[in-house]
Parts: C-alpha cells; sequence; structure tokens
C-alpha cells in the first residue's frame, strides 16, 4: 500500500514538474516574441486588415447619411478596404496605451497621436498621390487645410471609445477567431491579405498617376509641382501599349467612380475636384435620396 502511494506522489509529481516546465517555456517563449507597447505584430496586421474593412463601413454609410448616395469609399482600386483607418489604428492603439490612466488623459493622446497621423496622412497623399484626401481649409483653426481643432477634439472623444469600448470587442474577436483555427492558418491568410493590399497599392498609385496625367492634359489643368509630376507619367503615356491598358483597365470613369471624392491642388493652391471637371460621369453608384441642404 505505502509502495503504492508512493509511486502516486512520484507521478504527481512528475506531472506537476512537466507542467511547470511547459510554463517556464511558454513564458521564456512571450519573452522572445517582438511586440510594440505589449502588442504582437500579428495582431497588429489584423488590426490594420480588420479596421480597413470597419472604415470601409463607416465612410460608407457616412456618404450615404450625408450626401444620399451609396458611393465608393475605398483607398485602393480593389476591395472593401480603407486604408486611412487601418494605418490610423496600428499607429494610434499601440501608442494609446501609455494614456490608458483614464479618459482625460485618452483625450489628451488622442487629441495629439490623431492630429499628427492625419496630418501626415493627408502630406502623403499630397506628395505620392497628388491629391487631397480631405481639405478643412474652411474650417476654424486649420494647420494648411490639413487638420482642424473641430476634428482634434473628435480624434481624443474617439480614443476614448477606442481604448474602453471598441477595440477590447476586436480583441475578444481575434482570440475567438485563433480558439477556432490554427495559428499557421491564420498567419498564412493574414501574410496574403497583406501582400494583397500592397499590390493594390501599387496598381492604384499607377494608376491614378496615369489618369491625373491624362486628366490634366487634355484639360490644361496647372497643378502645383507640374513639371516634374506630368513629366514622369508623360513619357509613359507615350508608350500606346501603356496608354491602350490604362485607357482599357483605369478608364476616366473606372477611376471616378471608385474614388469619387478626390480633389486636386492647383498651382495658385486652389482645390480642385476631379468630379466637377468629368460632369459627364456620374460619381456615385445609386442616389437614394436628396439631402434637405442639397435642395
Amino acid at each position: 500500500m505505502e509502495k503504492t502511494l508512493e509511486k502516486e506522489e512520484i507521478i504527481e509529481n512528475t506531472e506537476e514538474r512537466h507542467e511547470q516546465r511547459k510554463k517556464v517555456k511558454k513564458a521564456q517563449k512571450a519573452k522572445k516574441k517582438f511586440t510594440i507597447m505589449g502588442i504582437s505584430i500579428w495582431r497588429l496586421l489584423a488590426y490594420f486588415i480588420i479596421y480597413s474593412v470597419v472604415g470601409f463601413i463607416i465612410e460608407t454609410a457616412f456618404g450615404f447619411v450625408t450626401k444620399g448616395v451609396i458611393e465608393s469609399r475605398q483607398s485602393f482600386l480593389y476591395g472593401p478596404f480603407c486604408a486611412i483607418y487601418g494605418v490610423g489604428a496600428v499607429i494610434m492603439i499601440p501608442l494609446l496605451q501609455r494614456f490608458k490612466k483614464n479618459n482625460y488623459t485618452l483625450f489628451f493622446g488622442g487629441f495629439v497621436i490623431g492630429s499628427i497621423v492625419e496630418y501626415l496622412i493627408s502630406l502623403v497623399g499630397e506628395v505620392i498621390f497628388h491629391i487631397k484626401w480631405w481639405d478643412y481649409s474652411d474650417m476654424a483653426f486649420n494647420i494648411g487645410g490639413r487638420i482642424c481643432i473641430a476634428f482634434s477634439f473628435f480624434w481624443g472623444i474617439l480614443a476614448i471609445y477606442l481604448m474602453s469600448h471598441f477595440n477590447p470587442i476586436i480583441d475578444k474577436l481575434i482570440d475567438k477567431i485563433k480558439e477556432k483555427v490554427s495559428i499557421k492558418a491564420l498567419k498564412t491568410a493574414c501574410i496574403c491579405m497583406i501582400l494583397f493590399l500592397f499590390i493594390d497599392f501599387l496598381i492604384s498609385s499607377f494608376a491614378l498617376k496615369m489618369f491625373f496625367t491624362r486628366i490634366v492634359a487634355k484639360h490644361n489643368i496647372e497643378l502645383a509641382s507640374y513639371d516634374e509630376y506630368i513629366f514622369e507619367c508623360a513619357e509613359l503615356y507615350k508608350n500606346e501599349d501603356i496608354k491602350n491598358f490604362t485607357l482599357k483597365y483605369f478608364s476616366d470613369e473606372k477611376m471616378l467612380k471608385t474614388f469619387p471624392n478626390i480633389k486636386l491642388t492647383g498651382k495658385d493652391g486652389n482645390v480642385i475636384w476631379v468630379c466637377d471637371i468629368l460632369k459627364d460621369i456620374q460619381p456615385y453608384y445609386i442616389r437614394v435620396f436628396t439631402p434637405i441642404h442639397s435642395k
């Protein structure tokens, strides 16, 4: 009897040691993982994809409520992604970790970080794509039309809701998916989606440049940094194969319906709406109603 008890104790101790070793190994593995503000790269990539889709839904709903139309709110040519939201989430969520003490600090962090992110995204849009994603020039206390005090306050309020309510829901969703799908499959899906978005970005960049070259040449529009920007694309446009390819796959209708709210910056700094140039093309898919302020 005593021998049996001793054996059982030995087995229990062995199992306990085995479990302890597993926990130690797990903890060591976790320490080795590269994180940003305690968030893994894979989770950040998941944030980018999820928030890009969420942004597309929000922007589509906003367009419907304010303009009465169902129109494209995509950042790129293909897929329901508004990447500005994805980029904003990937930058704001890690940086706001230091401001989670209370709602006041979250508001301050969102106000500052959101404004910086918005300014930089707007600047990148003008430098790379030569377009204005938005323009706050007619709003009080704006900086270059890229940010303004009203939207900075919005970023502060959004930070509170994002960190206290919405992002915890997203985290729970990610964790539930991880329970049902293998990590390897999730990582593969994540990589494939990021590659798709990157290729979509490159195609969209090329298409927009060729589209603007066509518009500027056809309508004699003078742009800021006109010479360098147009010269590069105009040289490509001289190739008949490239010209025919862009006319077929990146026609004026295709580009305007995909990017109905794009604007150009004129040489004198004035904002030019592309939809005002291509008046014969309907920039939306369906009009459901006409808002009162438009009547």
